[in-house]
């Protein structure tokens, strides 16, 4: 399977919505190829388009203390968004954004193969957990496929409305029993496979 510097030359050569005109640079995405968690965001800002990395800005920052409060840094996870271009003005991804990026995402989640993806808001959120609501599913958990999927605000909600800022914290303190608790249980699972052979 190719790696991601195969996949982000061909983001940087994507033309297929509208913002790609506008766009200073792509934003494919950063961290640990290996990385256990994967962040997903929603697009890029001013500052990601500027320097082509995501979550440089205020909402970057907060972001860094976060993952600081679980004894992380941003080199140890991987950090994407759901769309690789800023959209104009900042404005919301439009549907067709995020089904031409898709593919783009798609890619990045098998060559990292994450044990868990965290999602930041409301769109990423709608790829992992259709139909639901943020406000009533954040900071909860669902394992499929051996990957653990979890809902979180967006930082930058977080940023803007204050009585956010405290879900947002809590819910990423709970992100390493989490981990700890999925590698318990893959860990369990080969022993108990051995034993069975010895008992034949």
């Amino acid at each position: 399977m190719a790696g991601l510097s195969e996949l982000y030359t061909e983001i940087a050569r994507c033309q297929r919505c509208e913002i790609a005109r506008s766009r200073t640079n792509v934003v494919p995405g950063e961290g640990a190829e290996s990385a256990d968690i994967l962040f997903i965001g929603e697009a890029p800002g001013f500052h990601e388009d500027q320097q082509g990395r995501p979550f440089v800005g205020a909402a970057g920052q907060f972001l860094e203390q976060l993952l600081a409060s679980i004894g992380l840094k941003r080199q140890q996870v991987y950090i994407a968004n759901v769309i690789k271009c800023r959209p104009p003005n900042n404005r919301d991804p439009l549907p067709i954004e995020i089904q031409n990026c898709r593919k783009y995402l798609e890619r990045q989640i098998e060559v990292i193969h994450p044990r868990m993806i965290v999602t930041l808001g409301r769109y990423s959120m709608a790829m992992f957990f259709p139909g639901k609501s943020i406000s009533k599913i954040h900071g909860t958990a669902e394992k499929r496929d051996n990957v653990i999927y979890f809902a979180m605000y967006h930082p930058a909600a977080a940023l803007h409305q204050q009585s956010l800022r405290r879900d947002v914290e809590a819910d990423m303190l709970k992100i390493p029993s989490l981990l700890a608790q999925s590698k318990t249980v893959a860990e369990a699972k080969p022993k108990a496979q051995q034993l069975n052979m010895f008992e034949l």
